[in-house]
């Protein structure tokens, strides 16, 4: 049995996909079940069986003995939530618990970490587990993110193989329920289907053009590719950061959602909301190189071939993966 939390999210529900695709079919699916606006993410899965989230525990301590490996996806992932208290459970004692059962029932575990948790990256954007301690998140998502990473690197005992993914950008199908925290990609897609235009924050700093504030996107099936990866290693335990490797501007990416839709782009720029401008990431980039050292050696697709298959497999049909 493999274990997925978050299962009926976008990025739990894409793995879940994924893993059926290589014949792991006896899945876990673990989550709040109640939301059913999620609830097209897993049609058509194979799984074995999905447990409720404050049930997850108890049912581990009576199946251990069945599970092969956990992939921690699950998360309050709201980076507007400034409720201390839902994030210290969601993201901090429930993954520490997870992490204790994995060292109990001797569990490989991968779990999702944030790219949030690097800040303004003042300090860079290099996953060197010595300057965790001294990020500076902005808001409590991310510092609940870099909390548990602190702690997960200070523990004595550790599970026999885990991984922290560093997520960036991850952009893919699967998300039609996130609403406001769904991809830059899916809003635009959805503002150019509905008026022939799209709307980008204009910039507010001297070293950067309207729209050309850079981000590292992530196509979110190189990141099943990792983590089908890491689940097979079982080597080279740490903290990673997952992304492209590669920062492309948001103006690239409306650029190629106009043209995956077969339409000429047209481009509004507005001010980015008082609110958010001091805290506002003109650039992020994921340095790959810790993952590439430890043997994963795949592409990773570019921001026109992951835009492409995007829209015009999944948008466009409004499909599942």
């Amino acid at each position: 049995m493999i274990i997925v939390t978050g299962a009926a999210g976008f990025i739990g529900s894409c793995l879940i996909s994924k893993l059926n695709e290589e014949n792991f079919n006896f899945i876990i699916a673990v989550d709040d079940f109640s939301k059913i606006e999620k609830a097209p993410n897993l049609e058509g899965k194979k799984i074995q069986e999905r447990v409720e989230r404050s049930a997850f525990f108890e049912w581990l301590d009576q199946n251990y003995y069945e599970v092969e490996f956990i992939f921690h996806i699950g998360a309050r992932t709201d980076t507007t939530e400034f409720d201390r208290d839902v994030l210290e459970e969601l993201n901090v004692r429930y993954s520490q618990q997870i992490w204790q059962k994995c060292i109990d029932y001797q569990i490989p575990l991968v779990y999702a970490s944030s790219a949030a948790t690097y800040g303004l990256g003042e300090l860079g954007y290099d996953d060197n587990e010595s300057q965790i301690p001294q990020l500076k998140p902005l808001n409590p998502y991310g510092e609940s993110k870099n909390d548990f990473d602190i702690w997960a690197l200070q523990q004595e005992k550790k599970p026999f193989f885990w991984a922290g993914l560093k997520f960036f950008n991850v952009y893919g199908p699967n998300e039609y329920h996130k609403g406001r925290m769904a991809s830059v990609i899916f809003h635009a897609y959805n503002q150019v289907k509905a008026s022939g235009k799209m709307r980008l924050f204009r910039s507010h700093h001297p070293d950067f053009k309207d729209g050309e504030q850079m981000r590292d996107f992530v196509y979110v099936k190189d990141l099943l590719e990792v983590c089908s990866f890491l689940m097979h290693h079982r080597r080279n335990s740490g903290i990673y950061n997952l992304g492209s490797g590669k920062a492309r501007t948001f103006k690239d990416l409306a650029i190629n959602t106009f043209t995956s839709m077969g339409l000429e782009p047209n481009i509004d720029f507005v001010d980015t909301p008082a609110d958010i401008r001091d805290k506002y990431q003109y650039f992020t980039q994921a340095n790959m190189n810790k993952l590439r050292s430890i043997g994963y050696t795949k592409p990773f697709h570019t921001l026109e071939e992951g835009v492409k298959d995007y829209v015009q497999n999944y948008l466009s049909k409004e499909a599942y993966y």
